[in-house]
Parts: C-alpha cells; structure tokens; sequence
C-alpha cells in the first residue's frame, strides 16, 4: 500500500463507522444520506488512495447498486493495509 498511513487512517476510521451505521440500518433516507457522505468524501481524498482502492472502477463508492459491497471492499482492504505485520 502507497498512500499516506494517515490518509488511510482517517478514510479507514470514516467508512468503518459509516459502513456499521448503513449495515444496521432500516431507512432509506438515512442510507442515502450515508451513501452521499461518503461519495463526498472519496471525491475529497487523498486520489492516491482512491485509486489503491478503487483500481480502474472511476464509479467507486458512487453507484447506488455497488455501494455497501465497495464500502465493505474498502474496509477490508485499509484494515489489511493497517494491520501490525507481525501478528
């Protein structure tokens, strides 16, 4: 992983709590609240990062019907790039 180890915090600790509050929740408004949060949020970080995530998808956490599957993908994958190598 080449993008900034804070960058990857911040984004980390942002999609985990938004992942945990769409994966439990019944409204539909708030899921899409949630959903224009994060899109937000990817237009904003680090493109490095985006792009470690995203690979060649330029609709990466922008995509209604892809959504809670790309943000679970994202959170796998940060937890994997910040986890202590020596386990």
């Amino acid at each position: 992983m080449m993008a900034d180890r804070n960058a990857t915090e911040q984004a980390y600790a942002f999609f985990h709590q938004k992942l945990k509050v769409y994966e439990h929740s019944t409204s539909e408004r708030e899921m899409d609240h949630i959903e224009n949060v994060v899109s937000a949020y990817a237009d904003a970080m680090s493109t490095e990062l985006y792009k470690a995530l995203a690979g060649d998808n330029v609709a990466f956490l922008h995509e209604h019907s892809s959504f809670r599957a790309e943000l679970s993908s994202a959170v796998r994958k940060m937890e994997g790039w910040l986890e202590p190598k020596n386990r």
